[in-house]
């Protein structure tokens, strides 16, 4: 991602291109009223002014449609506007008024009932993007000041009123903070964080004000961020839209060849216009962009962005899941899940200390350990001459008592030895294992693990019953951390003590059994994202290179969303297949039925738009169907951050 300022202008796109929108939802009004103007002077006796009445509003639309397929066709893109454009010009040359008045009102009706299934499918796309704030009030100096969201800078203290909507990431620093996140992740439910909770710009202040801590610039923050995956998603055209123009290119020329061949037979122009008619428009070009439009809407619906039509087709045909473990099967945090005290002081002020040590290092185990202490409502003192050795622990002052908390080596440098216990020997069972020491003797070993993720193993068997053929765990950490903590899991294959490259050929590898979907959300995660059928990042607030390599970004720190998204791309995809074999199949034997001189322009017309509108309908069903909103844990005590230490 880059890290640009969004431009302001970006949230009047969407106004601008409702605005064509609706230009398109108006269109069909002319032939319609040129129509009845004209059956009513028919039927007054009037047939010159019916003329009149049925070719001035088929003019229009003649010019407009002639427009758009001259742009395309300098394009060189040659579509089956052109089929239409031929009939509505063959039906006003060969005094055909009647005909040709229908054609323009199922051509505008066809544009009119396309832009409005389009309209209706990017709703939730567009309501992301209109969400974006302009401005916050910068708290500084005991005044609170507007200021644009450009200006806010990490550690500026923001006030957060009812109804804003959050600017930047940060965190809770004062108050509590009660977040509307529906827009974001789909959950129905507004969700309470405490001080220090991390928050995500882009949700909802649904409570009191509070003060709110800024840790990202304002274009580095999760909703900018999918703001561009949002734009990116709306502007990429999918391949099976560009196997629809290949499949309209074969259509083109058999329908000039049938119009061609039945003019060619029996000499009457009408046969050829029949047929032209009967076959305007395609249901190709409505049906295809209609079904994956609305998949993708559905899927933002439920705090999944999909990055195109392409992509949703590749989510739709994904067979084996290569996931990796840190921060998508387990948080990708450290927690304190056991402690063996060996003397001299007892367990809470031995957590007390070392914690209190840990105040002053920035280490993610460090930072599980304060908390713990914290949750344990442990009454933490201000460490002195602390000296931090990177990768081997910290050793200081605590109320006057030397403390040191780290691995062994750090312990053997000092001459403190420590027993073989219980959780040593099993070290290789969690993710850290750290040592502490009080007054220069072994006090007690803490063991840390990044536990599972309580819906962990049942969405990987909802991902089974979704199509998910094979799953493979692979991951960087160690072989034995790795199969305590999937054991039970419905995985077929580990792959462990991986980097990047190593991930990119497990991916590589596992291409024989099919279409392979690769999860993860780091930074040594983006080149394996990248080499997949299709990259799935985990969790809006995981790392820009993650998100930018991936193809599916899901917006909550949880696999949950992943089956309904799998559903909705295969539903979407099935549909748009349904419509186009059923509507093409309908028009192929409307077009031979008007070579064989069994339907006139005027039915063919009608015919058609029959055909149209039942596929534009079929295909906004993609729209439709239960969707299960994604189930995640409560983020206010998950903390970001690498992979925690491990004693050496």
């Amino acid at each position: 991602m880059t890290t640009a300022a969004i431009d302001p202008g970006e949230a009047r796109q969407p106004a601008t291109v409702g605005g064509l929108e609706r230009l398109r939802g108006k269109l069909p009004v002319l032939p319609l009223v040129g129509l009845c103007a004209g059956l009513s002077a028919q039927a007054l006796g009037r047939p010159d002014i019916a003329v009149w009445a049925w070719t001035l509003p088929t003019l229009p639309i003649l010019a407009i449609l002639a427009h758009q397929v001259a742009t395309s066709l300098a394009r060189g893109d040659v579509g089956l506007d052109l089929v239409a454009l031929l009939a509505m010009g063959g039906a006003l040359a060969l005094s055909q008024p009647l005909a040709g008045v229908v054609i323009a009102l199922m051509y505008a009706g066809g544009q009119s009932l396309e832009a409005y299934a389009s309209g209706r499918a990017e709703r939730a796309m567009t309501a992301l993007l209109a969400r974006q704030p302009r401005s916050a009030l910068r708290e500084a100096h005991g005044s609170v000041k507007e200021v644009p969201i450009a200006a806010l800078a990490p550690g500026d203290r923001i006030l957060v009123r009812v109804g804003d909507v959050l600017p930047v990431d940060g965190r809770v620093a004062a108050g509590r903070a009660v977040l509307d996140q529906a827009t974001l992740t789909g959950e129905a439910v507004p969700v309470t964080f405490e001080a220090n909770a991390a928050v995500l710009s882009g949700t909802l202040n649904v409570g009191a004000p509070f003060t709110l801590l800024a840790e990202r610039r304002a274009a580095e923050s999760t909703y900018a961020g999918i703001v561009r995956l949002v734009e990116a998603a709306r502007s990429q055209k999918a391949p099976m839209a560009r196997l629809a123009d290949r499949y309209g290119l074969a259509f083109l020329g058999l329908t000039l060849l049938l119009a061609g061949g039945a003019w060619a037979a029996t000499g009457d122009p009408l046969r050829a216009l029949a047929v032209l008619v009967v076959a305007t428009p395609c249901p190709l070009i409505l049906a295809v962009p209609v079904a994956l439009i609305s998949g993708l809407s559905r899927a933002a619906g439920i705090g999944v962005i999909i990055k195109g039509g392409g992509a949703l087709e590749a989510l739709a045909r994904v067979r084996v899941l290569v996931v990796d473990k840190t921060g998508t099967l387990t948080h990708g945090t450290a927690r304190l899940t056991a402690v063996e005290i060996l003397g001299p002081v007892g367990e809470p002020d031995a957590l007390r200390l070392a914690a209190s040590l840990d105040q002053a290092s920035g280490h993610p185990t460090a930072r599980a350990l304060v908390d713990a202490a914290l949750a344990r409502r442990l009454a933490l003192a201000q460490p002195t001459r602390v000296a931090e050795i990177p990768g081997e622990g910290v050793s200081g002052l605590v109320e006057g008592r030397p403390v040191r908390v780290g691995g062994p080596r750090l312990m053997r440098a000092h001459g403190i030895a420590f027993p073989e216990t219980e959780a040593a020997r099993s070290a290789d069972a969690v993710a850290a294992t750290v040592l502490v020491a009080v007054d220069g003797r072994a006090a007690a070993i803490l063991s840390f693990a990044d536990p599972v993720r309580t819906d962990g193993g049942r969405t990987l068997a909802d991902l089974r019953r979704c199509g998910i053929d094979r799953i493979v765990l692979a991951t960087g950490d160690r072989r034995g951390v790795a199969q305590a903590l999937v054991a039970g899991l419905p995985i077929d294959a580990l792959e462990a003590d991986l980097d990047p490259a190593g991930k990119t050929r497990v991916v590589a590898n596992e291409r024989v059994n099919g279409p392979v979907m690769m999860v993860g959300d780091g930074v040594n995660d983006a080149p394996a994202l990248a080499a997949a059928d299709l990259g799935v990042a985990l969790g809006a607030r995981g790392a820009a290179a993650a998100a930018e390599a991936a193809d599916v970004v899901l917006l909550v720190d949880s696999l949950a969303p992943l089956p309904q998204a799998i559903r909705i791309a295969r539903r979407a995809r099935a549909i748009a297949l349904q419509s186009v074999t059923v509507g093409l199949g309908l028009s192929l034997a409307g077009m031979v039925a008007a070579a064989l001189g069994f339907l006139t322009p005027l039915r063919g017309a009608l015919l058609q738009e029959a055909i149209d509108v039942a596929v534009i309908l079929n295909a906004m069903r993609a729209l439709g169907g239960p969707v299960t909103a994604p189930v995640s844990e409560p983020r206010g005590s998950v903390r970001p951050g690498p992979v925690p230490r491990a004693a050496p």
